[in-house]
């Protein structure tokens, strides 16, 4: 989806303030265009509507939770091509499992690095290239 000079576009579906401003802060430092919501709800729609290069996706949020999003983005073929890194305070092995078996592109645990998070949002959107 890298079209010539257009940014990348990123969805970040958080619900922790202080975490989309970081969130917020290294998606900028990157370049990337970007837009936050807070919910689950009306998540999905946006998703379809602004049709990111990627989704950073929390997975406990209020309404509807990461992994239904997930599920839903995944049976959605004219979605195929947006890419999803689920993050989640619990990270357990189970966790990371049942995100990946739902079609999650990566998962990552908070508290995170900067670095470590970047350098997952640049491996799946050097990937869309391979």
């Amino acid at each position: 989806m890298a079209d010539g000079g257009r940014k990348r576009r990123v969805l970040i579906v958080e619900d922790e303030d202080n975490i989309a401003i970081a969130l917020d802060y290294l998606m900028s430092r990157e370049g990337f265009e970007h837009d936050r919501i807070a919910s689950g709800r009306g998540a999905l729609e946006r998703i379809r509507t602004e049709q990111p290069d990627l989704v950073l996706l929390d997975v406990m949020l209020p309404e509807v939770s990461g992994y239904e999003i997930c599920q839903e983005v995944r049976a959605d073929r004219g979605l195929a091509d947006v890419k999803i890194l689920m993050m989640t305070a619990r990270g357990s092995a189970m966790e990371r499992r049942k995100g990946l078996a739902l079609g999650a592109d990566g998962f990552i645990a908070k508290p995170f690095e900067l670095k470590e998070l970047r350098d997952e949002v640049h491996r799946l959107l050097d990937a869309e290239g391979a």
